[in-house]
């Protein structure tokens, strides 16, 4: 499987510190005070997922592993009554709970800030098209709808299967990510909607699986087509790029919400005859 030329740039996300608050948000977990355990056993799940992926992206997520795994020792170690007493005070998971409140709180105002930039796109669309065009890394673009995460917890999913068998040179798969990707759109296009997990069925070598999720990353990231998950971290589907009819119709909604919403004294008065009635029109 050819994979030179697409990476996983998950520097993006910050890395294993994005994970740590997925996993946090996903379990419903107070971050000041989440089981060590849990989340190590979790993050540890991801981390062969990625392995798998890509071994250059993983060195971070393997020191974050390692950290996880001395906090759990550090903290199921039998203690005298004054060491408890002292850990209370010293809680081992302090210093990463620090990093993820101060994590959380630049992500929460990077989303805030790409909201309002969408929101400003929306209302003066023009204005997308005068971006600057060069030198940006395609690696960069963000998927929308569905978390990195989603995608490789469903990966994760389809990799336990039974019957996934492992790689052996006589069975390793080498087609290009590039003819995953035309095969899984030209479905996607005929189908208009079609499930994560109905891509991998039948699929047995680790390689295909791996290639074949590439290329869906590939097509969300990079060429506009959409996913959605309707249930929490339940099964997402793919469906294709919106129409340009169907982006504007979606504007036109909008800009009819916002209208629906504005207050009474922000909606300009109908013009009115000398008399105080009014004016009919010619």
């Amino acid at each position: 499987m050819t994979t030179a030329h697409y990476r996983v740039d998950l520097n993006i996300y910050s890395g294993p510190l994005d994970l740590l608050l997925y996993l946090i948000r996903r379990n419903e977990l107070d971050i000041l005070d989440f089981p060590i355990a849990s989340i190590t056993a979790s993050f540890n799940e991801f981390l062969d997922v990625l392995e798998l992926i890509d071994l250059d992206i993983v060195g971070d997520f393997i020191v974050m592993a390692s950290t996880l795994t001395e906090i759990k020792s550090r903290m199921v170690l039998p203690r005298a009554e004054e060491e408890e007493i002292a850990e209370v005070i010293d809680d081992p998971r302090s210093d990463l709970i620090q990093q993820l409140l101060e994590y959380k709180k630049f992500k929460d105002a990077a989303t805030a800030l790409e909201e309002h930039a969408a929101e400003w796109q929306e209302h003066y669309p023009r204005l997308s098209d005068e971006r600057p065009r060069s030198g940006k890394d395609p690696s960069e673009d963000l998927i929308k709808e569905v978390e990195l995460w989603d995608l490789v917890s469903a990966l994760a999913r389809v990799v336990k299967r039974k019957e996934v068998e492992e790689e052996s040179s006589i069975t390793y798969d080498d087609t290009p990510i590039s003819t995953y990707v035309e095969r899984i759109a030209a479905r996607v296009r005929g189908e208009q909607r079609v499930a994560f997990s109905a891509f991998f069925e039948g699929e047995k070598l680790r390689s295909r699986i791996i290639g074949i999720f590439l290329a869906i990353l590939e097509l969300l990231r990079h060429h506009q087509f959409r996913a959605d998950q309707p249930g929490d971290y339940g099964e997402i589907w793919v469906m294709p790029p919106l129409a340009a009819g169907d982006e504007v119709e979606e504007t036109h909604k909008l800009s009819a919400a916002e209208e629906n919403l504005m207050p009474p004294s922000e909606i300009k008065p109908t013009k009115e005859s000398s008399s105080g009635e009014i004016a009919s029109e010619d």
